[in-house]
């Protein structure tokens, strides 16, 4: 009998000009400001018992300049021995996931370079551990920030990076609605790998974090909006995949 992997929570701080912000479907037109200070954001989820923090460079996914790199230190600085960071947003080359190690990132993000080229994932991954970022609509990658689609589909995607140490997997028309999961994308994803797989996109709610938690090899849960938005505190998600990771039955009872 196969055990069930761990999943893990991983709250998300988006990060534009320095600030906490939220995009609707990845539209920078349509950002909503949640605050200035990514560090005490980051800790205040730490200190509700998260483990990672997922945090997203959008100007550098949008541009390629890395401006809030400086932010990211701080925050993997910050909770150094409490949580471990992953990051993504312009990770392009090995050189950028080798300043984002130095800065005491745990696991980049790597989504339209590694479309683009796949190998490059294979030699960033001896820097680093690397999550390959696979953002879809209706299954076809889009890249560059959600710009553009790429032509490629999500479930050919999969089978290109046995580098990678997981893959972070968002359906972009959900990101930010608070109108649910992808279940049945997400747990049909998740049985055709054996690299774990982290959903991002539509959590609105302690029973879409229940529902996910029990996808079969389901790796981790990336929440943004419900977390800003009040639906629920990062300590009650982790309650509830704490309850599902060692079985203690449902925590949303």
């Amino acid at each position: 009998m196969s055990s069930k992997p761990i999943v893990d929570l991983y709250p998300a701080i988006d990060l534009r000009g320095g600030r906490v912000v939220r995009l609707l479907q990845g539209d920078y037109a349509q950002e909503t400001v949640y605050g200035d200070d990514a560090v005490a954001v980051a800790t205040s989820f730490a200190d509700a018992g998260a483990k990672w923090i997922h945090i997203v460079d959008l100007d550098a996914a949008r541009t390629g300049d890395p401006i809030n790199r400086p932010v990211v230190a701080a925050v993997a600085k910050a909770l150094r021995g409490r949580a471990s960071i992953q990051t993504g947003g312009g990770v392009r080359a090995v050189s950028d996931a080798q300043a984002l190690a130095d800065a005491g990132v745990a696991r980049v993000v790597m989504g339209s370079a590694a479309v683009a080229d796949p190998k490059l994932v294979e030699a960033a991954a001896k820097v680093v551990a690397v999550a390959v970022g696979l953002d879809h609509r209706a299954g076809e990658i889009a890249v560059h920030g959600w710009t553009k689609d790429s032509g490629v589909q999500l479930n050919d995607a999969l089978t290109w990076f046995p580098a990678a140490s997981a893959f972070v997997i968002t359906d972009i028309s959900r990101d930010g609605m608070l109108q649910g999961p992808d279940v049945a994308g997400l747990r049909a994803a998740a049985l055709s790998t054996k690299i774990p797989v982290i959903a991002s996109g539509g959590v609105s709610s302690l029973d879409d974090v229940q529902v996910l938690a029990e996808i079969p090899e389901l790796g981790g849960i990336i929440i943004g909006k419900a977390i800003y938005e009040g639906r629920f505190t990062v300590a009650q998600a982790v309650a509830i995949l704490r309850d599902v990771n060692f079985g203690l039955g449902s925590g949303a009872q």
